[in-house]
């Protein structure tokens, strides 16, 4: 059965049906447990100001949570000739229950149902993603920790510089990550805003309860102004996509530092072997392939906040369909954001650190700013010291110190790693997911 919510008598043309859907049934299967949660949340509110009564609210919502059921295993499909997630739905609905199923879109359009569904998508995603950067980022620290005294050359212009050691490596990527939660947050608060009832862009005329709407799906407030919450689609993904896109180039950034330490000529880092893959004629390969990839697909999503933009940057206000084309980018990039930051977590875990690289007196040099720093302390002008150690080591006659006192804070000796873990935990904090939680817990009968 064929089901279109604006269809009349007009049949579409079948060329035309098919370029205007496009992806869009693909797309909304993300959307559907989402839509089945926002309407739940708005026949509710229909039946306070008198649009249902309470006998067809309760089956209404039996209906729904089974829908939601369904969705939530994976079982949900858009059917052959329905347009879309919505329509799938009400068809449904209408099937179980007969014309009751029709009255659920009574004061919403599908541009704030859509929207809707996005936001409600988009924040339970953004709490996953949080998750597994967490995850990851107590991994670094943990390995900061253990490997805080050994020491490895630090770089500059990927020539060898001054010391650093695997507490400041990685430390450093750890406290990355928690900056980039710090967009990851702002982000999820521009996102959870109820746009419900702002309906095609300019509200209703029935006497909607938008504040009960927000309250019932445990939004921080609501999109106000109706025309606003229709300018805010693609704005919204647009912000998510920058956070996101922070965290991606800090994942990019570490596979590429794993891949250039893991190779012969660095050594300074074993891959766990199961994350390796051969050559067809070399035998003796175990390529980083996970972390090529990973490097990859992150400065792809790096792409995706330019893609967004391009799409939605020349639009004037009220709702079009280019804003269809967004999903198509936007709906997967979580996941494969969320694959990243797994792989990342498991070979950060499983890594082998080379304790000795400094052995090898190639890395000599990266003393010589130690020993200019220690002739300072003794009174030499800095100047004159720094001289007196280039000549040293231009002649062939530098003997370096091999130790290192830095003490002040972030420093080899001082990482601060309780101190970049406390940020981390106050942004964390300061999502507040327990609202959204308990809200469609409570909404859903759990």
């Amino acid at each position: 059965m064929a089901l279109k919510l604006w269809e009349k008598s007009v049949q579409i043309n079948k060329d035309i049906e098919r370029f205007t859907v496009g992806r869009d049934r693909e797309m909304d299967l993300y959307l559907a447990k989402y839509d089945v949660l926002g309407s739940m949340a708005h026949i509710t509110m229909l039946e306070s100001i008198g649009l249902l009564t309470a006998h067809e609210l309760q089956q209404l919502l039996a209906e729904m949570k089974s829908i939601y059921a369904m969705a939530e295993r994976g079982e949900f499909v858009i059917e052959d000739g329905v347009e879309d997630v919505h329509s799938q739905v009400e068809l449904m609905l209408t099937r179980r229950l007969g014309d009751m199923g029709k009255k659920i879109h009574s004061g919403r359009s599908r541009n704030d149902q859509v929207l809707l569904d996005l936001k409600l998508y988009t924040r339970a995603e953004i709490k996953d993603i949080a998750g597994a950067v967490e995850q990851l980022f107590t991994v670094l620290i943990q390995q900061s920790e253990k490997y805080k005294d050994v020491l490895m050359p630090g770089y500059t212009h990927l020539q060898v510089a001054m010391p650093s050691s695997f507490g400041l490596w990685f430390g450093a990527y750890a406290e990355s990550l928690a900056d980039d939660m710090l967009f990851l947050q702002a982000a999820y608060k521009t996102c959870n805003r109820n746009p419900l009832g702002s309906a095609a862009g300019y509200g209703s005329s029935f006497p909607l309860n938008r504040t009960m709407t927000t309250e019932l799906l445990g939004f921080d407030s609501m999109n106000y102004n109706v025309v606003y919450a229709q300018m805010g689609r693609g704005k919204m993904e647009r912000n998510v996509a920058f956070a996101l896109a922070s965290i991606a180039g800090t994942l990019s950034k570490l596979a590429y530092d794993a891949c250039l330490f893991n190779s012969q000529n660095f050594g300074f880092v074993k891959l766990p072997d199961d994350c390796t893959t051969g050559s067809s004629i070399m035998p003796h390969k175990k390529n980083p392939d996970v972390f090529e990839l990973t490097r990859a697909k992150c400065n792809k999503l790096q792409a995706l906040p330019q893609q967004i933009m391009m799409i939605a940057n020349n639009l004037p206000s009220g709702y079009f369909r280019d804003l269809q084309i967004i999903k198509e980018v936007f709906l997967p990039a979580f996941q494969e954001l969320k694959d990243c930051l797994q792989m990342a977590t498991y070979i950060m875990h499983e890594i082998r650190v080379n304790e000795h690289i400094l052995d090898d007196r190639r890395y000599d040099p990266i003393f010589s700013v130690e020993e200019v720093n220690r002739l300072a302390r003794e009174g030499m002008p800095f100047r004159d010291a720094y001289k007196k150690v280039g000549l040293e080591i231009e002649a062939g006659e530098f003997t370096p110190v091999k130790e290192v006192h830095h003490t002040h804070e972030g420093s080899i000796g001082n990482l601060c790693n309780d101190r970049i873990t406390a940020l981390m935990q106050e942004t964390m904090d300061g999502f507040h997911f327990e609202r959204m939680e308990t809200a469609e817990k409570t909404l859903l009968g759990r």
